[in-house]
């Protein structure tokens, strides 16, 4: 199959290069598709009234220093593992399974490629991967990439 527009989504962290690996390898098959390389920031939630509104909506604040940050290790990620994004982009979300999963039905991806730390014992029970919340929603194809033991931040 021929994929058209492939999505790579990234935590950034040091074993993302492995997941990239295999998006060039699927890139390679696919010459004619466009990449789009995403990274969610989870947005903190603030009460307001009866509702709850995303924090970056009420403060605006998409050029602050931790945002920056992000910006600058994407960028630093796309270089490093010669990745040639038509799209890269930092955005914020309530949760990285809604941000990807919105991201691929608005954007019309028919490939999503994402990496999943193996967690073993309580963690198993206790953490539930954004993977395991994405696969049953998304509307397109999944190449998941098994990596080990989730790396510190």
């Amino acid at each position: 199959m021929s994929y058209q527009h492939i999505l790579l989504v990234t935590d950034l962290l040091s074993d993302a290069d492995e997941v990239a690996l295999k998006a060039k390898r699927i890139l390679a098959g696919s010459p004619e598709a466009r990449l789009s390389v995403l990274h969610i920031v989870e947005d903190d939630m603030v009460r307001f009234g009866f509702e709850l509104v995303p924090a970056s909506s009420l403060s605006g604040d998409f050029d602050g220093e931790h945002w920056q940050e992000a910006r600058t290790k994407l960028t630093q990620f796309l270089e490093r593992n010669e990745l040639n994004a038509v799209n890269s982009e930092v955005t914020a979300a309530i949760s990285n399974s809604k941000g990807i999963v919105n991201y691929c039905r608005e954007k019309e991806v028919d490939l999503l490629i994402i990496g999943r730390h193996e967690r073993r014992g309580i963690a198993a029970w206790l953490v539930k991967a954004t993977t395991d919340s994405i696969l049953p929603n998304v509307p397109c194809d999944s190449l998941v990439v098994k990596l080990d033991q989730p790396v510190p931040k």
